[in-house]
């Protein structure tokens, strides 16, 4: 049976101010049946069962959502005998309806109808019912499942469609998804065949120095200018391609990777095998110059110090 429930939706009134309301309701309803039958004389013993069925048929309101058709069983026997638990028994079947799929309506419903003409059996201190009474409690019987069949597929459908909705969103987000990837990737061809060209042309000038040692000092510092551009050239590429693969925040740009302080000692390194003469000295981080600053930029600030003068000025000494 508990596969059967539908999740109705959450409107903007809690379930338990409704449950509420319609306690409320089935106990003026159960108030008014009992000062009925007080005004009508009836006995004392069976108005007093019929109160009791009709107070503990309202107290059964709280627990229709979890066992609606429990609930309608028991309070279609009730009202069998108290009168004060028919409207009590439309909610129950108007529940049933509601959480309850076509196969499990139908029963319930030819029990209701089954068992309306027993409380002439049963009741026989209550009058005999009239025809208008019939066909009231016919309609009634069969407007409350149909509109509660009605409810029901009005949520399916808003479920549906919220399910649709929810479904294409997912796959416009993996389609921007994969358009962005692909974007980046395209970029990324795009770098690699500049990249190529700057090394090429890197290349190309270092051989003509090799080809030339005995070159006049003009033409070899042109040719070390070109070098040292394509080189820096090359270097900003790179970490522009870097960049661009690394990144996965479409409302930001890419953030270039910079080297942090423990690749200071391998640039030093490096610096010394270009011919530089560099000295690392280890310092206090309250200096002037190399105070740390916020962001990725922090190492940058101490980076700028001695190793990068000593790769644009050879032959200098940097504390």
């Amino acid at each position: 049976m508990t596969a059967e429930v539908l999740p109705l939706q959450r409107g903007l009134v809690p379930a338990w101010l409704v449950d509420l309301v319609l306690v409320l309701l089935g106990a003026a309803f159960t108030a008014a049946a009992v000062f009925d039958g007080i005004e009508r004389h009836l006995a004392p013993v069976p108005l007093a069962i019929d109160a009791v069925l009709g107070v503990l048929s309202c107290a059964g309101i709280l627990l229709r959502r979890r066992r609606p058709v429990g609930f309608a069983v028991i309070v279609s026997v009730f009202s069998v005998y108290a009168l004060s638990a028919s409207l009590v028994s439309f909610i129950a079947l108007f529940t049933v309806a509601a959480h309850r799929r076509f196969a499990v309506v139908a029963p319930v419903v030819a029990g209701y109808a089954l068992l309306s003409p027993l409380t002439a059996v049963v009741r026989p201190d209550l009058a005999a019912a009239h025809d208008a009474d019939v066909v009231l409690g016919i309609i009634c019987v069969t407007a409350v499942p149909a509109w509660g069949m009605y409810v029901r597929a009005r949520h399916q459908l808003l479920a549906s469609l919220r399910e649709r909705a929810h479904r294409a969103e997912a796959e416009q987000e993996l389609r921007i998804a994969q358009a962005r990837h692909l974007e980046r990737t395209r970029i990324a061809r795009e770098m690699h065949d500049v990249l190529a060209h700057r090394i090429s042309l890197l290349s190309l000038h270092a051989g003509a120095l090799e080809l030339r040692p005995n070159a006049s000092p003009e033409t070899i510092a042109g040719a070390a200018a070109v070098i040292r551009e394509c080189g820096h050239q090359v270097l900003e590429d790179l970490r522009e391609v870097i960049g661009v693969l690394r990144a996965d925040r479409p409302d930001r740009l890419p953030e270039r990777p910079q080297p942090g302080l423990g690749d200071l000692r391998t640039l030093v390194e490096e610096s010394r095998r270009a011919g530089c003469q560099v000295t690392l000295t280890a310092v206090s981080p309250t200096r002037p110059h190399c105070r740390p600053r916020s962001g990725a930029g922090r190492t940058e600030s101490c980076r700028k110090g001695s190793p990068t003068r000593a790769n644009t000025h050879p032959g200098s000494r940097s504390p």
